[in-house]
């Protein structure tokens, strides 16, 4: 059972902010400056994981200051997506790796303590494969040029040009599809060792870890008299 309140070391959130009707046709554009930056915040990150990797081995710990700046990178992905691709919200994001509190999306990864010296050799290449499959399949990428997001971006854009509205059902199945591939994410980043449970957790906010009911104690049955 997960000691996270929310079941994941990962917790993203996200909100519907009123976007107008035509303005996913002109954010591609718009967030232009953001993928360039992120493209050296990404390379930076590939860097850090592989330093983390060496620290975990020899310590068994993620130094923080590099575990921070990963959550960060994440963290702004996460805003970019929301903003451009996912268009949600016509907020645009802030060049930021903090927490922003005020835009209507949030990542967060618990840091740990402690990460096991042998799960850091297979986890990224080995123990993450059946989870890669599905998130490639659902965010697209390889041979895919469009996954079940696009598809479902599509749709909100159609939904938000004919009738001004985001159907709450698509947004909410984006949610949980970008939910599930940072949990993977994360873990493939070596920053946590809790394995991402094959769930797809829909909706705006984190839901509650899973309640395992504890075994009912019987007492025994006393002898029968003679």
């Amino acid at each position: 059972m997960s000691e996270h309140p929310t079941g994941s070391p990962v917790s993203l959130t996200a909100r519907i902010d009123q976007p107008r009707r035509w303005s996913w046709l002109y954010k591609w554009i718009l967030v232009i400056p953001h993928l360039f930056v992120l493209a050296f915040m990404w390379a930076a990150f590939v860097v850090l994981t592989l330093i983390a990797f060496v620290a975990i081995v020899f310590t068994g710990r993620y130094p923080r200051w590099a575990f921070d700046f990963n959550v960060g990178v994440l963290r702004w992905s996460w805003r970019v997506q929301l903003y451009a691709f996912s268009l949600s919200t016509d907020r645009y994001p802030p060049f930021s790796i903090g927490a922003e509190p005020e835009y209507p999306s949030s990542l967060e990864v618990a840091y740990p303590e402690h990460l096991s010296r042998g799960l850091v050799w297979v986890k990224s290449w080995l123990l993450a494969i059946p989870h890669l499959i599905i998130v490639c399949i659902l965010v697209g990428g390889v041979q895919l040029t469009v996954g079940l997001t696009g598809i479902l971006a599509l749709v909100a854009a159609v939904a938000l040009a004919a009738k001004h509205e985001y159907p709450p059902s698509v947004f909410d199945l984006l949610v949980g599809i970008y939910r599930w591939a940072f949990r993977v994410v994360a873990y493939v980043a070596l920053m946590t060792d809790e394995y991402p449970p094959f769930r797809l957790d829909q909706g705006p906010d984190e839901p509650p870890a899973p309640v395992v009911p504890s075994a009912s104690v019987v007492p025994p049955t006393a002898p029968a008299a003679a």
